[in-house]
């Protein structure tokens, strides 16, 4: 191969990853709003620089499609959940950290939440089927494993916590304001995104799961309830 043509294929493959993250872009955006099935192929087409027939060329279908915007919007998550650095935090600050970057994650990308309730009405079939996502679990628990660890031998943590229910409390918390802000705001009056109330629900998210874990309380392990 001359140096002119490993210069083309380098500059054929830099496109193809071009195009596919501007699909990928457009696709979170179309799925978000419309749903699986309401979204159009065409559409996203015509709102990039290709064609229908390279997005299934790429992705295989529109299923797939949404299963790749699926993995890229969950793995942006776990990345940003990897960052923090559990190894040379105090356990409180570090949750407490993890606790509010979940929160400005899921305020800054809606989308990310408008997927979650759209998968969840699929009952999460595109999720189960996907070795990506389903390799993507095991981080978010590591994370927040490690912190428990931290704080237990510490002293700090004195409550028998479970990583799994640390990590659905934070996110029940985050998700909660984003997806359930109009209706919210249609019973109660309240706007939960309203940028004066935004750093007391931030701080609170953080005092909940701190509090959770500092309680002293043993958590109850998942099962069914005693009596």
């Amino acid at each position: 191969m001359s140096a002119s043509e490993a210069v083309e294929g380098d500059e054929r493959r830099r496109d193809a990853e071009r195009t596919k993250s501007e699909l990928l872009a457009v696709a979170t955006e179309e799925f978000a709003r419309r749903g699986l099935s309401g979204a159009r192929v065409d559409e996203i087409a015509a709102r990039t620089r290709t064609t229908k027939r390279m997005i299934y060329y790429y992705y295989g279908g529109k299923e797939q499609l949404y299963t790749a915007v699926l993995e890229k919007a969950y793995g942006e998550i776990r990345a940003a959940e990897q960052a923090v650095d559990v190894t040379h935090m105090d356990p409180v600050a570090a949750i407490r950290q993890l606790a509010e970057l979940t929160f400005d994650h899921h305020e800054a990308h809606p989308s990310f939440v408008r997927l979650v309730s759209i998968e969840n009405t699929h009952d999460a079939v595109h999720i189960a089927r996907s070795p990506t996502l389903s390799n993507l679990a095991a981080p978010a628990l590591d994370v927040i494993g490690q912190i428990l660890d931290a704080g237990r031998a510490s002293g700090v943590f004195t409550g028998d916590a479970d990583a799994l229910d640390v990590h659905m409390l934070i996110s029940s918390f985050c998700i909660f304001r984003i997806a359930n802000r109009h209706t919210f705001g249609a019973l109660f009056g309240r706007d939960l995104a309203d940028p004066a109330l935004r750093g007391h629900y931030r701080a609170m998210v953080g005092d909940l799961v701190v509090a959770y874990l500092t309680s002293g309380a043993r958590a109850r392990p998942p099962g069914p309830a005693g009596g």
